[in-house]
């Protein structure tokens, strides 16, 4: 039972029922077979294994390995690598993050391949340059590149196949695929950033100087530098196997090539003739972190986030909150539960954007504090039942660790020097919204065996500066950082530091087994939507289908971790299908609606039906998101 002061009121009973009956109905279909929704695309099913993720060419790619023996972390690598190769929201460059369940062990871990601020890479370097942050685009927007060597330790450490195996699909691609509509129109877009980069001219504009520069939808795209350079990672295997290493140490000669060797040497040289600062040592010194997740439990479920790094202690804040209202008494998408989490996931964005940080450098993040279920319980008093609080300050979780915040003072003035965003006559700004949902893609993973991989990788997304001669594409997650510690004193840029990033996987364990794997591209709207498709699941009986398409809505009144980390207080994006009741409601409320025709994703996600011994399935009907199962 809610307590006495959190009660709904009368009028809002009533439209959180009819919004239950008109907004929800989905929920009713595991609950009552006889009464199925249909879903716009249908759910997978699998016994032996299944694969999703951005592509569905690197959903093939992932089939491929599964059906040659691979197991879970295998094809997802394979995916993972396919992805990288088709360069909409990310490339070779770029960072993943993943977790990865391990039948042997019965455990979660975390695979942190999230590069680093190189050499120079000082407050002071981009102040001086009368920049606020740094660059959206660009060698001076580049972290050091992390997803070879996330992909190759993932696959060293837990995988069953070699380097040439899995990275065959992307080497075929590499030598010449159809390029799909959305890339190619988006290197249409970007072609004038494109032009500014000569290796990166190279390779994305095959008609240069014809009226359209970039490829045709369809078009066989090349990248000879990029499949020579994976043929010298294969090479190094193969060398090694053939010298005597085991699969494990023959990989991780590969991982060294890339990182110490040739490889290196032609990234830094090529970045730092286009105005980068990487340097070859700071590719030799940079090393893929496998760490403990962080985990709260929701009403008996595991949910497993990466650390302090990401965003994604974000959504266990907001569980911690969450568990203390009677959400589906409420109704799915009611005014009232729309209020109750867009409050809460304020207050943990607003957590977010002060006190998350790389663990490797002080201060040090108060994170047993911030996950503690007695700060969530502090939290929620703050909530104000009547009206939007556009001013939601950063709380104090100090005092639940048991220690004074060394920070007061500073959270009093906290938010007064960052830009907020202005509307123009045709709703929200274009370039806002595009800095607020850019890049990423997912890969969610599993087979029989008990293996489950959930990754979001990112980086390096058209237009990307290409790194001299190696077809590697490098990252854009230099501007996740701030140059002034009152924003945030945890996440100013230093050289080898790890920027706060939006990219968050998830995983959740039932009774000790896997329960859910799932993850959605689109920045800083990726822990918002995948609570809501949680709670989707959880709450309200949806299938992962049905919880992946159901509509959902969006927060902007979190600082945007792109561009100039612009918010919109009150801003309040819904699905159009929202009855007018509830818009009128929220508007009364001091919200600042938004509509769109799908809210949802791309979410993808794999349940796992211990009933009858199967994989579920859901892939958004959002965008290019695609699965196999068997």
């Amino acid at each position: 039972m809610l307590p006495n002061h959190l009660h709904m009121k009368p009028k809002l009973v009533l439209r959180s029922t009819i919004g239950l009956m008109l907004c929800g109905l989905s929920a009713f279909s595991q609950s009552f077979n006889n009464f199925p929704v249909t879903t716009q695309k249908p759910p997978l099913h699998g016994k032996h294994w299944m694969g999703i993720t951005g592509k569905p060419l690197a959903a093939t790619a992932g089939a491929m390995i599964f059906s040659k023996g691979g197991n879970a972390i295998d094809a997802s690598c394979a995916m993972l690598a396919a992805t990288c190769t088709m360069w909409d929201v990310l490339s070779w460059g770029g960072e993943t993050q993943a977790l990865i369940y391990n039948p042997k062990t019965k455990k979660v871990i975390a695979i942190n391949a999230m590069g680093v601020a190189p050499t120079g890479a000082t407050p002071e370097f981009f102040k001086n340059k009368g920049m606020s942050y740094p660059p959206e685009y660009g060698p001076l927007a580049a972290t050091t590149p992390g997803t070879p060597g996330g992909l190759m330790t993932m696959l060293a450490e837990y995988g069953t196949m070699s380097l040439k195996d899995v990275l065959a699909p992307a080497m075929q691609m590499a030598e010449g695929y159809p390029i799909e509509a959305q890339t190619a129109n988006s290197i249409e877009k970007g072609k004038d950033e494109i032009k500014k980069w000569p290796y990166s001219t190279k390779v994305f504009l095959p008609h240069l100087g014809q009226k359209r520069e970039a490829p045709d939808a369809g078009e066989i795209f090349v990248q000879k530098d990029l499949r020579a350079t994976l043929q010298k990672l294969v090479d190094t295997e193969q060398q090694a196997l053939k010298s005597g290493k085991n699969r494990k140490e023959a990989i991780y000669a590969a991982y060294d090539r890339f990182y110490k060797g040739d490889i290196a040497k032609e990234i830094a040289r090529g970045c730092q003739e286009q105005g980068g600062l990487i340097t070859e040592k700071d590719m030799a010194t940079w090393k893929v972190k496998i760490e403990e997740p962080l985990m709260v439990n929701y009403k008996g479920i595991d949910v497993y986030k990466m650390q302090q790094w990401t965003q994604g202690p974000v959504m266990l804040q907001a569980l911690n909150m969450l568990e203390n209202f009677d959400l589906k008494g409420m109704g799915y998408n009611s005014s009232r539960y729309v209020h109750t989490l867009y409050q809460v996931m304020n207050m943990a964005f607003a957590d977010r954007d002060f006190y998350y940080g790389d663990p490797a450098f002080a201060p040090e993040e108060p994170m047993k504090g911030l996950l503690s279920k007695e700060y969530a319980k502090d939290r929620i008093k703050q909530i104000n039942w009547e009206q939007n609080d556009s001013k939601t300050m950063p709380g104090d979780p100090y005092p639940f660790e048991g220690k004074k915040n060394p920070f007061a003072d500073q959270i009093k003035n906290w938010g007064n020097f960052q830009a907020s965003t202005n509307r123009n006559k045709n709703g929200l700004d274009e370039k806002f919204m595009e800095e607020f949902t850019a890049g990423t893609t997912s890969v969610e993973a599993a087979d029989e065996e008990g293996w489950v991989v959930s990754i979001t990788p990112s980086g390096g997304w058209v237009p990307a500066c290409i790194a001299g001669n190696t077809g590697v594409g490098l990252s854009q997650r230099m501007q996740s950082f701030v140059l002034d510690a009152r924003e945030n004193p945890f996440n100013v840029v230093e050289p080898g530091k790890r920027p706060r990033v939006t990219l968050t996987p998830s995983l959740a364990l039932k009774d000790g087994k896997p329960f859910l794997s799932f993850a959605k591209q689109a920045g800083d709207e990726q822990d918002q939507l995948l609570l809501q498709f949680f709670l989707n699941v959880v709450e309200f009986g949806m299938t992962v289908q049905e919880a992946s398409e159901a509509p959902s809505f969006k927060t902007l009144q979190m600082y945007a971790s792109f561009g100039k980390h612009e918010k919109e207080p009150g801003g309040l994006i819904l699905n159009q299908s929202m009855p007018d009741w509830t818009r009128k409601e929220l508007s009364r409320m001091g919200y600042k609606p938004s509509y769109q025709p799908r809210t949802s994703g791309p979410i993808n996600a794999i349940y796992f039906d211990w009933q009858h011994g199967s994989f579920w399935g859901g892939s958004s009907n959002h965008g290019e998101d695609y699965g196999f199962g068997w």
